[in-house]
């Protein structure tokens, strides 16, 4: 399988962003992810595909540009649509189903199809949830950031109150994950990018 680099990722968000702010935020908020997910993938000693892992952290949120109209405002009630999008531009793209999961199962603990139908979700009936470890890790690293305006740091407290509110069984998940991973220091990222953790 081909792995995108460092490169081609950074010309994928270039080529599709928008506007420079989009970019700036949207790759920003990325590459942070890529870094809480290296650290705990080092930490946690995994048998995981570090170049995989890096490449999907990069490129989880890309689908986020597809939401920006032409007022350059983002469409904030169809966000939950962000990793569809996402998964089929890098389809359009050319790159593999491991490569374009990335995007469409890291949102919240994953969205099974009964979330799609109980929530009445705008997306097509189907489970959005990490399969294999690399999303797994990088749909728990994609936690602790948030693309808030300010952006922000989200503390593992923080993040199980939020994600309560979608059910205790999402909780849990969240809490198991916490389990295998562990939980990353975010003092160094939010003092290197200036951003609050909350």
């Amino acid at each position: 399988m081909r792995i995108p680099g460092d490169r081609e990722i950074r010309a994928l968000h270039a080529k599709h962003a928008p506007t420079r702010e989009a970019f700036d935020l949207v790759l920003t908020h990325c590459e942070i992810v890529c870094g809480i997910a290296e650290r705990l993938l080092a930490r946690a000693g995994l048998d995981l595909d570090a170049d995989l892992v890096r490449a999907g952290a990069l490129l989880h949120d890309i689908g986020v540009y597809r939401l920006y109209g032409d007022d350059g405002r983002l469409d904030h009630k169809s966000y939950v649509r962000h990793g569809i999008l996402g998964y089929e531009l890098l389809l359009e793209e050319g790159f593999p189903e491991a490569i374009c999961r990335f995007c469409s199962c890291h949102t919240g603990v994953g969205i099974s199809r009964d979330d799609v139908l109980r929530q009445g979700l705008p997306l097509p009936l189907a489970d959005y949830s990490a399969e294999s470890g690399e999303e797994r890790l990088v749909m728990y690293a994609d936690k602790f950031h948030s693309k808030t305006s300010p952006p922000t740091f989200v503390s593992a407290a923080s993040y199980a109150d939020r994600i309560r509110r979608f059910g205790e069984e999402k909780a849990v998940a969240f809490k198991l994950m916490c389990e295998d991973y562990g939980i990353p220091d975010l003092a160094p990222f939010a003092a290197a990018h200036g951003h609050v953790i909350v």
